[in-house]
């Protein structure tokens, strides 16, 4: 892992529940990023698209009876005021077939959510 940038400002992933499979930012200012599992950005305002796959139970669909299945969605978190040196964490959940992500500053208040969302599944 890279260190961060004193003059930058560093944004950590995680997803906290087990059905909860994958976090990863793919564009930062409709730039595709290298390195999806963390980034760091310039102070200011930015809009970030991150890859969020989880699990459904029953395969979310109504009635199916059969096995889990994944759920693969793009989501988009718009802050406008990231600050240098200072560290964030953009938490993604699921909450049935929705997703969900909040962006938390160090302080671990919510300083933005998700302004919109699509899912392939």
């Amino acid at each position: 892992m890279p260190t961060a940038d004193p003059q930058m400002a560093w944004v950590d992933l995680s997803t906290p529940f087990p059905n909860d499979r994958l976090l990863l930012a793919e564009r930062l200012d409709k730039q595709r990023l290298r390195d999806g599992r963390f980034f760091q950005v310039t102070p200011g305002s930015h809009e970030l698209i991150v890859r969020f796959d989880f699990e459904v139970a029953g395969g979310g669909g109504m009635g199916d009876l059969g096995g889990p299945t994944e759920r693969l969605c793009y989501l988009t978190i718009d802050y406008d005021h990231f600050t240098a040196g200072q560290r964030y964490v953009l938490e993604a959940r699921s909450m049935a077939l929705t997703p969900e992500a909040r962006l938390y500053n160090a302080k671990r208040e919510i300083v933005a959510e998700i302004s919109d969302f699509y899912c392939l599944m």
